[in-house]
């Protein structure tokens, strides 16, 4: 009876054949790209399958405490000849090493031993594994909670003036910040810290400036740490005493020497709004572009970030939900 029904409907409307076939060739071709592993059109898909495909993987994160903490003090007035001014913050009793004039190439490989050979916890276990490869080595005692600042200078029968041309074989300074008591690097999963110091000198006039900074763990692997790049609708003027013009020289005088970051310095911003509502505070690190941009309303509709279209292969919060709410209740 059903092909009898079919062959009337067929003989006074041929389009509604031809509309049973079409139907019936959407259904056998979204069955065969499924069972390819192809993807399956969008109009063969539920709303759930369609949301959840859009959803960008969240990155674990484990809560880690760093006791370290290094700034520098006037990075203007900053030479190989006149010196530096560096302030550590740490929340142990630390001994801060300075090499100036590490080998790169030593200084990477040591990198390799901490996580291949021996755990770099002391400053001796640093310098077994650089070869003694460097010019001069300061050391002080860092007091927990202590932030004197530290003056660290060539000595002048040294009579070093400039590093050589690029590409350089030994950074300006190197600083090492380990833990001071044996017991503290039982606690800590980071048990020190190496950050790479560009200093001006008369072959490159470039801003005193942090490059690199390496933590190390007691499991033997280590982080570099990155900046982020938070979206604003207005920029803050710079600290630093340079002006733009002379801010985009040394940016591409490091680039010359192999030196800057594979992004470029941002500025310090007043606006923390999300660059798509304009309403919501900023929460999500986009990677690997390392765009702070998003609320927590607005993630999950994006695949790709907003600021420069790459692709968001994972994300992380900068602070949980009841983090948000305690805040602001401490501003109410």
């Amino acid at each position: 009876m059903a092909a009898v029904f079919l062959v009337m409907l067929y003989e006074y409307s041929p389009l509604f054949y031809i509309t049973v076939v079409f139907v019936c060739f959407l259904v056998t071709s979204g069955l065969v790209l499924g069972w390819f592993g192809l993807g399956v059109p969008v109009i063969l898909r539920n709303s759930e399958e369609t949301e959840s495909s859009t959803r960008v993987l969240k990155k674990r994160m484990r809560q880690v405490k760093n006791p370290f903490g290094l700034e520098i003090h006037h990075p203007a007035t900053a030479s190989v000849t006149k010196g530096i001014t560096l302030t550590p913050d740490c929340l142990e009793d630390c001994i801060l090493t300075c090499y100036w004039g590490c080998s790169v190439q030593k200084l990477h490989e040591a990198l390799q031993k901490h996580v291949y050979c021996f755990r770099i916890k002391t400053p001796q276990a640093l310098e077994d594994a650089l070869y003694s490869e460097y010019l001069y080595r300061q050391q002080y005692f860092i007091k927990k909670n202590d932030k004197e600042e530290k003056y660290c200078q060539l000595p002048e029968d040294a009579q070093i003036v400039d590093f050589g041309p690029v590409p350089r074989s030994r950074y300006p300074l190197t600083a090492l910040l380990t833990l001071a008591d044996e017991e503290d690097r039982e606690i800590y999963d980071i048990i020190s810290m190496v950050a790479v110091i560009h200093i001006p000198d008369e072959s490159y006039r470039l801003s005193c400036r942090i490059l690199y900074q390496y933590l190390l763990l007691a499991q033997g692997q280590y982080h570099d740490l990155k900046q982020l790049f938070m979206s604003a609708n207005s920029t803050a003027p710079s600290s630093s005493d340079t002006s733009p013009g002379e801010r985009s020289t040394d940016r591409s005088l490091l680039e010359k020497a192999g030196l800057a970051e594979d992004e470029p310095e941002l500025h310090e911003e007043n606006s923390k709004d999300c660059v798509v509502c304009q309403n919501g505070t900023v929460n999500w690190v986009l990677l690997p572009c390392r765009h702070v941009c998003l609320c927590d309303g607005c993630m999950k509709y994006f695949q790709q970030c907003p600021m420069c279209r790459q692709f968001v292969q994972e994300s992380f919060p900068l602070c949980s939900k009841k983090e948000q709410d305690e805040d602001e209740s401490t501003h109410i």
